[in-house]
């Protein structure tokens, strides 16, 4: 049988937002080439209504990278420069929170397992008992943050919820159909690193039972968002979205049954341009550079 082809190195990946100004992106380019690194993929956009510029480069070769770093430094206080730069190597940890419903986070461990998303789920996270079969499946450890919905209760399983992930310490979390209304010291907790899929194609039908709502209306596509975590319900930045038709011979169930698909594929984009590094967030919008 022929080998097969050996896998190209990952790129280092440098994110950079600012205020639109002459000379970024040759400032950006010159220290990299200065440093020995080489841009093998960029990418930029400027948004004229806020002046905002944008970039996302792809770099590699053997480059100094106390000598990048600190000519980084340098231009980030000259020019105002927001960075981030990611380096090849651990993957990123990713903690799953859902809920009754599996679907999703059944959809993410598996891409996970099959290597289509690079990333290392430390543990799935539930407030329902039937999570911990499919943890187990997947041999992913099981955090049980079971609790009421209302009162005393609620407020405990807030908090045990808020000390899961404190003690996981995950790069990102997934609401993978977490069916909890987060308290707004989880959100800001996690602010850019808290990823949910709503099962609507916002800023329709945002909230509880919108596939209800939309076979009222007699919509003819329904849509499914996955966003950033925010304390507003449903209307943080938004990452990623798609649609399927539907017509008036579909019931409610039908709408749930095409929409499980379409919410799957969604989140699973989203995660993967959060892990590759290819959103960037601004004013409540973003920038996704696929």
């Amino acid at each position: 049988m022929p080998a097969e082809p050996a896998k190209r190195p990952q790129p280092s990946v440098l994110t950079v937002r600012c205020a639109d100004q002459p000379g970024i992106v040759a400032a950006v380019a010159n220290l990299i080439a200065e440093a020995g690194g080489n841009i093998a993929n960029a990418d930029q956009h400027t948004d004229r209504a806020s002046s905002v510029f944008l970039q996302r480069i792809e770099i590699d070769g053997p480059i100094d990278w106390g000598r990048f770093d600190a000519g980084l430094a340098d231009a980030a206080r000259r020019m105002g420069i927001e960075w981030e730069l990611h380096r090849p190597g651990t993957p990123t940890r990713v903690a799953v929170a859902c809920s009754g419903e599996l679907y999703c986070a059944a959809d993410l461990l598996n891409r996970v397992e099959l290597g289509e998303l690079d990333a290392e789920v430390v543990a799935v996270v539930s407030d329902k008992t039937p999570a911990r079969a499919l943890a187990e499946r997947h041999g992913v450890a099981f955090r049980s943050v079971e609790g009421g919905l209302s009162g005393e209760e609620r407020v405990a399983q807030e908090a045990a919820f808020a000390a899961t992930l404190e003690e996981l310490q995950p790069d990102l979390v997934v609401l993978a159909r977490y069916m909890r209304i987060l308290p707004e010291a989880i959100t800001e907790a996690w602010t850019g690193r808290m990823i949910n899929i709503h099962h609507s194609f916002l800023p329709a039908f945002a909230g509880a039972r919108p596939y209800h709502r939309a076979h009222d209306r007699g919509v003819k596509i329904i849509g499914a968002t996955a966003h950033y975590v925010t304390a507003e319900l449903d209307a943080g930045p938004i990452i990623a979205q798609r649609v399927a038709t539907v017509t008036h011979r579909d019931e409610v169930e039908d709408l749930v049954r095409k929409g499980r698909d379409v919410e799957r594929q969604t989140l699973a984009d989203a995660v993967r341009l959060h892990l590759e590094q290819r959103v960037l967030v601004w004013d409540n919008r973003t920038c996704v550079f696929a």
